[in-house]
Parts: structure tokens; C-alpha cells; sequence
């Protein structure tokens, strides 16, 4: 950078060569040349910065795709085992017949309300039995 004393003997060079009437228009020129320069330099700063910008964005992308790959692959090779139903490791053994138990049985049980999907026979079969299963015989009931 110029100092002043340097700007002073820039500006009488200037001014001797180009001539007092000159200078104003010169001056002008210089000023218009040097938005422009600026203006330049910041468009094409700015588009740098976003290309730069958007080729990080590019490797950040490829690389959670990579991972997720990654992390696909190694669950297909080494897919996580089921857990076991057996003991923990750290607890006593219990006798080999308290192991084993029965599976429970579910039986069904009578539609209350029939279903509006079903057949009509089936919904008047279920209407019978819940019918008979609803009010006794007169031998099954009991005296009060």
C-alpha cells in the first residue's frame, strides 16, 4: 500500500501529465473501473465459495451412503442372533423338568356379536347357540 506521502507524488505526476482539466474525468473513469473490479471479484468469490460449498455437501453425501452400505453389509454377514429362551449365564441350573412347560391352549370362544362379514347361515347358526347358551333349559335351573 501507498503511503500518503507516495499518494501525493502519484497525484502531481497525474496531474502534470494529464493536465488540470483532465483530472475530474480521469478520476471518474478510475473510480467506475475500480466498482467494477470489486464488484467482479465479489461475484466470483462468492460463486467459488459455492461450489466449494456444495462439493462438500457432495462428499458428505457419499459418505453416508458408504456407510449405510457399509452397515447393510455387515448386517447381512453377521445378522444378530435371536435371543434363547435359555438361563443366564450367571444363575443356577434348575432341574431339567422345570424347563420344560406346557405351551398355553387357547380355545375360542362364541362370537357375541356376530360378524357382518360371515355368511348368513353362519350368523344364524351363531345366533342359535348363543340363544341356548343364554337362557337355561327349565331342568337346569335351580330353585331359589
Amino acid at each position: 500500500m501507498l503511503s500518503i506521502p507516495h499518494m501525493i507524488v502519484v497525484f502531481l505526476v497525474v496531474l502534470v501529465v494529464f493536465g488540470p482539466q483532465k483530472l475530474p474525468e480521469l478520476a471518474r473513469t478510475f473510480g467506475k473501473l475500480m466498482a467494477e473490479f470489486r464488484k467482479a471479484s465479489g461475484e466470483f468469490k462468492s460463486a467459488f465459495e459455492e461450489e466449494m460449498r456444495d462439493l462438500e455437501r457432495q462428499a458428505r453425501i457419499a459418505e453416508l451412503k458408504k456407510q449405510a452400505s457399509e452397515a447393510a453389509a455387515a448386517t447381512l454377514k453377521n445378522p444378530v442372533e435371536a435371543p434363547t429362551l435359555a438361563s443366564p449365564p450367571n444363575t443356577p441350573e434348575a432341574p431339567a423338568d422345570s424347563q420344560v412347560a406346557e405351551a398355553p391352549t387357547v380355545s375360542p370362544v362364541a362370537e357375541s356379536v356376530p360378524r357382518l362379514d360371515a355368511p348368513v347361515s353362519e350368523t344364524a347358526a351363531a345366533a342359535e347357540s348363543e340363544a341356548k347358551q343364554a337362557s337355561p333349559s327349565h331342568d337346569q335351573q335351580q330353585p331359589a
